[in-house]
């Protein structure tokens, strides 16, 4: 069974697709600057593969959200 994700997980995943967002903007810049077809292949390839990240990432999040307590915890 899913369990809920603690606040540092959720953290943890929130810095994890800042990441990959920033691995996918520094991709672009590297294909569109590439001196070869092959360098602009790679860094395109690598864009994909960090938006299947990201998307991962987000689909993680998506499956928690229904389990996320919709009020404050109180302790």
């Amino acid at each position: 069974m899913i369990q809920p994700l603690t606040g540092k997980e959720l953290e943890y995943l929130v810095d994890s697709i800042s990441n990959e967002d920033l691995l996918i903007k520094q991709n672009a810049v590297m294909a569109a600057s590439a001196s070869t077809p092959a360098l602009k292949q790679i860094g395109m390839h690598m864009i994909q593969t960090h938006q299947q990240h990201t998307q991962m990432l987000i689909h993680a999040i998506g499956q928690h959200q229904q389990l996320a307590p919709t009020q404050p915890q109180s302790h």
